[in-house]
């Protein structure tokens, strides 16, 4: 029997390279789509250290509405996993025509293609950024939709509401969105992990770009939120945890037992921790210390949010099994690996 063919967009990035390892190891063929914009063609090697054979590659900008056609139409995919988008909360509301361009457009060329040629089923990288600041926690996914804080975080929502309307309106189309929390942490391995261009956008590898010396300093935006020690809260969930539910999520939709044709689901940990919390933990686990100084809040961050699993476990049977520990000593593995290469 011919193994099922699975196209992952943005699948050398951070989550799609877990992503691309898992669906591998679960027996998928994978065929990954990047524009390089975030990532590293090199990645495409670990993933072939860690798994034993080589994903499909091609370099594509999804804004290319012809090329993601002709690419579909030659594909045969049976599901697409969709993480390709630029994904910094700071530079989306210095940029917002930038992240409106780049994750809208590359969605809908996608979504268009899929319907021209057949492919009925996607599984959508989203964001609890969808839900704003919420006035009740943990999150549900009851919990109301609100205006989002960042234009990064209202592409997360548009690109849900695409996705909800075109499985309405397109027979044979099912869609699940998945509301990641904050995922850090890198594989066992240490072959593959968080490794942004650039001056990193998020905590955890400017973080450790500190810890190596790289960077001097880590700055805390804020310590005046409504939280235990004044810095922002977070649920923290380990990368390979959250790469494994794309797997199931894929399943769901591969063994017909999706129950509706949008589907939507909050992957967390279900526990907060706030900024200073996180730095201790990586200084405890690692034995490391991190220069820090607090900094004036940051535009477009919320400031506390964590997840309710209750619904991804009952209809998923899908929950975070790696610790905060995991995550801390995983990532500083990682990054250790990378200051020898």
């Amino acid at each position: 029997m011919s193994k099922k063919k699975i196209l992952v967009t943005g699948g050398l990035g951070y989550i799609g390279s877990h992503t691309v390892v898992e669906l591998m190891e679960a027996g998928y063929e994978v065929h990954i789509v990047d524009d390089l914009s975030n990532a590293e063609e090199n990645v495409l090697d670990r993933i072939e250290q860690i798994v034993g054979s080589r994903p499909m590659f091609t370099e594509l900008d999804l804004k290319n509405e012809q090329a993601v056609e002709a690419l579909i139409a030659e594909g045969s995919f049976d599901a697409v996993v969709h993480f390709a988008a630029s994904k910094s909360v700071g530079e989306s509301a210095e940029n917002p025509l930038l992240y409106y361009h780049n994750n809208l457009l590359g969605m809908v060329s996608l979504i268009a293609g899929m319907k021209k040629h057949g492919v009925s089923n996607i599984v959508f990288s989203s964001s609890c950024t969808v839900y704003g600041q919420p006035d009740v926690l943990p999150v549900t996914e009851q919990t109301p939709i609100k205006p989002a804080e960042s234009p990064y975080g209202n592409t997360k929502k548009v690109g849900e509401d695409i996705l909800r309307d075109s499985a309405r309106a397109y027979e044979g189309i099912q869609a699940i969105a998945l509301r990641y929390f904050n995922p850090i942490g890198a594989h066992s391995s240490s072959l593959i992990g968080e490794r942004p261009k650039g001056v990193p956008n998020n905590l955890m590898p400017y973080l450790m770009q500190v810890a190596t010396g790289e960077r001097e300093v880590l700055s805390v935006f804020g310590d005046d939120y409504d939280t235990p020690d004044g810095t922002a809260v977070r649920d923290y969930i380990h990368v390979v945890d959250l790469a494994k539910a794309h797997v199931i999520a894929v399943e769901r939709q591969l063994n017909g037992t999706q129950k509706e044709s949008y589907e939507f689901f909050n992957l967390g940990s279900g526990s907060g921790y706030s900024v200073l919390e996180i730095i201790q933990s990586f200084e405890k686990v690692n034995g490391v210390k991190v220069n820090y100084k607090i900094a004036d809040r940051r535009a477009g961050d919320i400031e506390k949010i964590y997840a309710d699993n209750s619904y991804a476990k009952s209809e998923l049977g899908w929950e975070a099994q790696l610790s905060l520990d995991d995550m801390m000593s995983s990532a500083w593995q990682w990054q250790q690996k990378l200051e020898q290469n």
